[in-house]
């Protein structure tokens, strides 16, 4: 299934992309068992598909859009400086119409990485950016 490899395509730019850096970051993918540290700063991803459409009579083609959505989680009382840097480097490593290939599959980012709003609870804080993909495929 594509939005299988569609998931696959991004949470793997983005697991290199935190490994990579000077204090590297956890990143936790769907359905991944995982306890943090306390006080610790981690990614979570998150494919959020849409409906599969086919845009011919013929069948032969499938369309498939989404929303890829990575919940940046920092430890509480410390405003949103680190989400949001975290966030402006996530924006940069996913830039408007880059197109990704695996396989036969070619992903389009389809908007802007864009963050929604910061959700506070007793620990964390946690800011979701998220951006909407299409990949478009003929047998």
């Amino acid at each position: 299934m594509s939005h299988n490899i569609i998931a696959s395509i991004y949470e793997a730019k983005l697991i290199n992309w935190a490994k990579a850096l000077p204090v590297p970051l956890k990143v936790v993918v769907e359905n991944e068992a995982y306890t943090p540290a306390n006080g610790a700063t981690y990614l979570k991803a998150f494919t959020l598909p849409a409906d599969t459409a086919s845009n011919t009579l013929a069948g032969d083609h499938k369309l498939f859009t989404g929303v890829f959505q990575v919940s940046i989680v920092t430890p509480s009382g410390k405003f949103r400086g680190a989400a949001g840097a975290i966030a402006d480097q996530i924006a940069a490593l996913f830039p408007l119409y880059e197109r990704i290939t695996k396989g036969t599959l070619t992903v389009v980012t389809m908007s802007p990485v864009d963050p929604g709003p910061g959700i506070a609870d007793d620990t964390t804080y946690t800011v979701p950016v998220s951006f909407m993909y299409r990949a478009d495929t003929t047998p």
